[in-house]
């Protein structure tokens, strides 16, 4: 018996002794909701593994030390994989954020209908742009982002600065609305360059629901909504990445990107910061000194914080700060004044919020608080120097601000008539001031734009495939009489695997300066100054929609299609005609109501995923724009009843290969379509005033990357390279010399570009 005892004793000593050399590895596993249960973690290619609990935490002991693979997995969540190096006797404590699943239909959106709702329930159709593609197509901004989403087209519109705008269902930049985090603090003036100053890597995602569908969000929500998610702290980490790209093979342009996260151990409190800095040369097509593209240095940098006050009560808040310099014309590192032909731009801003919410038991209390500050310097002038005159002080300054509170509440009655019922009611004020002035035109714009809104909304979930949304928003407008009040309606029927939606809406534009308004071109000579009609009365809409939509899953693939017809008919629609030239020669371009017009069309969305192999998607919209009237556009020219730079036909296409774990190869495209575009006299060899047929342009773009895992020391190091526009599908007769029409510019933004980058830290 004793020894017995005695060997019992030596086993449970060295067993002991044992246990003290190995290591153990404890943690917390989080999706995008919150704790993951049920989540499978182990150590690829041992027998070391276990399951979370109902909190996601997990335990894993008795592991010798030395080099492995960390790797959870769950269904519907993107599996995580990280290298870890364990030391004897470590105690390792890791925190794991898993991301949707690249072909999850699940996802959550807000912006239909100002609730969370799946992606598959919302009554009102919404696309969601992720951070992965991003990635996939080599979008550096928000604004090469975009392009790959159905119904939605981006445009350059100056060949000097480079403005963008957004087209959606072919309605021009101001028919849209830009959210920030659900907020309406993008202004006109922003509208103009912004879209291109948001950097990639501060965005999560980015939501869109086209069409008046979402006229919940007041004015300008007319052809639809894009409410860009930045992102939010979901564990800590950090990364490093800087890419350059080298435009027509030889022209720099070089990205830093910088973002950290910070998340405390009970996963309540977090912080997120990004920093982006882009360094870029003007590029001359043609080679007569001009620049196509302009110079480009920008400074971004912001933050993202929230913090768990309690079970129930939430506070956010974010900040961010954007610098751009841009220049272009001729002489580009002289001063402005001493060019030939010359546009520089400098744009300070900063955008922030705070938000407070509160969920009860079966209700929620949303408030919050957004602005934006913009202030500019700029110039905008042609020297004649050959004529001897002296250089033309065509300075200005711009002030823009924006402030915007509200609050929401939702109640959801879970018995209402049968079926479930999500209530809301909301409020919102908002005031946009913008300054612009250049004094040697006589150009200014004064303007003080003062709105309030309520809006009530019933969410009704009827049965389980039918829901019935129904809303209407009163807004008080300062520049426009009386109340106006937007109703909206929506349809949501689900059979099996397809959902049918059905939607219409009204909305209006006041009579106001939009972002296209605040931009002064070049032409013959002189330059195009806008004109506001003192009588322009607001422009109103009627939209309609239907859709169906089909997905099909399994544990292999996942394929689907979404086909929507869309109609929106504009009551006194907003029209700009040349009126003539003002006492120094420049010509003026009237803003007036034009009479009714109809945009209609379809857009067919296709997709598929094999395997987390392949995955495809592509978008193809066909489209017309037509004027009940005629309009005379340019002084002398014919009318046209139909919508300048506005193709009949345009789409994107993406397909990315995985051949292994942590590789990918990703070709992506755009089509644009032909269209009519004007073309005003004044360049060398254009000695009249036309309207030009542009050819179609078919834009594709190659990557490829691989991941390496450093397990060493726990990060990752990302190498990627490719080409932008592989074909060189560019526009070949841009006008030259200082007398060129400025706004004679269509197809792609940019010819030909290699790139390669790397990234580095722990990364998504």
């Amino acid at each position: 018996m004793k020894a017995i005892f005695s060997f019992s004793l030596v086993m449970l000593t060295m067993a002991m002794g044992a246990f003290a050399q190995s290591a153990s590895i404890i943690g917390i596993v989080r999706g995008p909701d919150g704790p993951v249960s049920l989540a499978q973690v182990g150590l690829e290619g041992t027998s070391f593994g276990t399951v979370t609990d109902s909190d996601g935490r997990f335990e894993i002991t008795g592991i010798e030390a030395g080099d492995y693979r960390l790797v959870c997995a769950f269904v519907g969540l993107k599996d995580y994989r990280r290298g870890i190096s364990l030391q004897k006797g470590e105690l390792r404590e890791v925190k794991i954020s898993m991301a949707e699943n690249s072909k999850e239909l699940e996802a959550v959106v807000v912006t239909g209908t100002r609730t969370q709702r799946k992606i598959t329930d919302s009554p009102v159709a919404v696309n969601v742009l992720n951070a992965q593609t991003l990635s996939f197509t080599q979008s550096s901004t928000l604004s090469e982002g975009l392009s790959f989403q159905p119904g939605l087209r981006m445009e350059t519109d100056c060949q000097t600065c480079n403005y963008t705008q957004l087209r959606m269902n072919g309605l021009q930049g101001g028919y849209s609305q830009i959210l920030i985090n659900s907020r309406p603090v993008f202004s006109a003036l922003t509208g103009l360059y912004g879209l291109e100053q948001i950097p990639a890597n501060m965005i999560d995602r980015v939501e869109v629901v086209r069409g008046g569908g979402s006229a919940l969000y007041g004015s300008s929500a007319v052809a639809g909504t894009v409410n860009v998610i930045t992102k939010r702290p979901k564990m800590s980490s950090y990364s490093v990445s800087n890419s350059l790209s080298l435009i027509n093979g030889n022209v720099p342009d070089n990205m830093l990107n910088v973002n950290a996260s910070v998340v405390n151990e009970e996963g309540n409190a977090g912080i997120s910061f990004f920093g982006s800095r882009r360094t870029r040369n003007d590029f001359d097509e043609n080679g007569d000194g001009y620049s196509e593209m302009p110079k480009l240095r920008t400074n971004s940098f912001g933050m993202n914080a929230f913090m768990e006050l309690s079970d129930r009560a939430t506070l956010g808040a974010n900040i961010y700060s954007i610098y751009e310099f841009r220049r272009g014309g001729n002489k580009i590192n002289e001063a402005p004044h001493l060019a030939d032909q010359s546009e520089d731009r400098t744009h300070n801003i900063i955008i922030g919020g705070l938000d407070f919410e509160y969920k009860g038991d079966d209700w929620d209390l949303m408030a919050y608080i957004s602005g934006q500050d913009t202030r500019r310097k700029h110039y905008t002038g042609i020297n004649n120097f050959d004529q001897g005159e002296a250089p033309l002080e065509a300075y200005g300054n711009t002030k823009n601000y924006t402030v915007i509170g509200g609050f929401q509440y939702n109640r959801t009655l879970s018995d209402f008539l049968g079926g479930k019922n999500i209530l809301s009611f909301g409020g919102e004020v908002k005031t946009d001031y913008t300054f612009d002035e250049i004094k040697i035109y006589d150009y200014l714009i004064d303007q003080r734009v003062t709105q309030g809104g309520v809006f009530a909304q019933s969410d009704w979930e009827m049965t389980r495939g039918l829901t019935l949304l129904t809303g209407v928003r009163l807004d008080q407008h300062n520049l426009v009489d009386g109340v106006i009040a937007s109703p909206r309606l929506s349809l949501l029927y689900k059979w099996n695997d397809f959902q049918f939606r059905g939607a219409f809406s009204t909305g209006y534009r006041a009579p106001q300066a939009f972002d296209t308004d605040l931009h002064i071109a070049f032409s013959g000579g002189g330059v195009t100054l806008p004109e506001i009609d003192p009588d322009l009365k607001e422009e109103r809409s009627r939209s309609y929609t239907l859709s169906v939509n089909y997905d099909r899953s399994n544990e292999n693939y996942i394929y689907g299609f979404t086909l929507e017809g869309f109609r929106t008919r504009l009551i006194d629609t907003f029209v700009f005609e040349e009126k003539g030239e003002d006492a120094n020669g420049n010509t003026i371009m009237h803003k007036h109501n034009g009479g009714n017009s109809t945009v209609m069309g379809a857009t067919l969305e296709l997709r598929a995923n094999y395997q987390e192999k392949i995955q495809a998607e592509a978008g193809l919209t066909l489209q017309s724009s037509l004027y009940d009237d005629e309009q005379e556009f340019l002084a002398g020219l014919p009318s046209t009843d139909e919508y300048m730079r506005t193709p009949k036909q345009y789409g994107f296409w993406t397909l990315t290969y995985f051949p292994m774990p942590e590789t990918y190869i990703s070709l992506s495209g755009v089509y644009t379509g032909n269209m009519i575009v004007p073309h005003m006299a004044g360049a060398p060899g254009v000695t009249e005033d036309e309207y030009f047929d542009s050819p179609d342009f078919w834009e594709t773009h190659l990557k490829i990357s691989k991941e390496f895992h450093l397990d060493r020391i726990g990060q990752q190091i990302e190498v990627f390279a490719g080409i932008r526009n592989v074909f060189n599908a560019y526009q070949d007769d841009f006008d030259k010399g200082k007398d060129r029409d400025s706004n004679y510019i269509y197809g792609p933004s940019a010819p030909r570009t290699y790139f390669f980058g790397v990234r580095f830290g722990i990364l998504d």
